[in-house]
């Protein structure tokens, strides 16, 4: 079956969220200040690992985010319009453009906001510098974390197969991988708390070297000498799998327990 597109409709006070249907099929392609999602974290986090969306499909929504991998192979992130695959070995890989993600949200990276950081802070505190630098805590935003790192520590995830266990117990046993004194970027989002209902608020980041050759899915950093850029994206738009496992799948519960 075909993906299916759906609009969401949600009411924003301070910059309205335009909706899906409302714009044409290219203003959804190429238009900036949209985040494209595709599938739900609350399906992935069920066991929902194959989507039918190419690479292809998904850098033609945008050429910045992250993301996973058919079988759960990984996680993605999306720099510069170059999509890399982080496997369980903590090695960067180039993706080819027929690969199909059950899940990614990606957006077409234009800062609105830039700022230095020349001091050392961990990642605690630096969520904490991003969220005071944001004019209003009820719109998703893009943030591109590029420098100077004292240490990063990032986990992958290993290939699954079927019957694919849930998220919670795939992550039990997941690699971890550390970097000191390394140059790279963390590419992320913030979100608010209401996009609960489809994935995860507040701020997820991955990581990659400067030399594109490693990463992972952020657990801890410090920071040493980073550029902030942030960009405001007040447009939501999802497509769904339109496929039996995604139709079946029980998601009544909350997302996140």
């Amino acid at each position: 079956m075909k993906t299916k597109t759906t609009p969401l409709v949600l009411p924003m006070l301070l910059l309205g969220l335009v909706l899906s249907g409302c714009q044409s099929a290219q203003e959804k392609i190429t238009g900036h200040d949209i985040l494209f999602q595709y599938s739900t974290l609350g399906s992935l986090m069920e066991g929902i690992y194959d989507g039918d969306m190419t690479y292809a499909d998904i850098k033609q929504r945008g050429d910045f985010g992250l993301g996973t991998f058919n079988a759960l192979d990984g996680e993605m992130i999306e720099i510069d319009h170059q999509v890399y695959q982080i496997k369980a070995d903590g090695i960067a890989y180039q993706v080819d453009d027929d690969m199909k993600a059950p899940f990614a949200v990606v957006t077409h990276f234009d800062a609105d906001q830039t700022v230095k950081l020349q001091e050392s802070v961990d990642f605690a505190q630096l969520k904490k510098r991003i969220d005071n630098l944001l004019p209003t805590e009820n719109i998703p935003y893009a943030i591109k974390i590029a420098g100077l790192f004292s240490y990063v520590k990032t986990r992958s995830v290993p290939r699954q197969e079927k019957p694919y266990p849930r998220l919670s117990a795939v992550v039990e046993n997941q690699p971890l991988f550390e970097f000191q004194e390394v140059k790279g970027v963390m590419v992320g989002f913030r979100l608010p708390d209401y996009m609960a209902v489809a994935n995860a608020p507040g701020h997820h980041f991955h990581f990659i070297t400067a030399e594109r050759n490693a990463g992972g899915h952020v657990l801890e950093c410090q920071v040493k000498n980073v550029e902030i850029a942030i960009d405001y994206t007040d447009q939501w738009h999802m497509n769904l799998p339109g496929d039996d496992a995604f139709y079946k799948a029980n998601m009544s519960g909350e997302v996140f327990k």
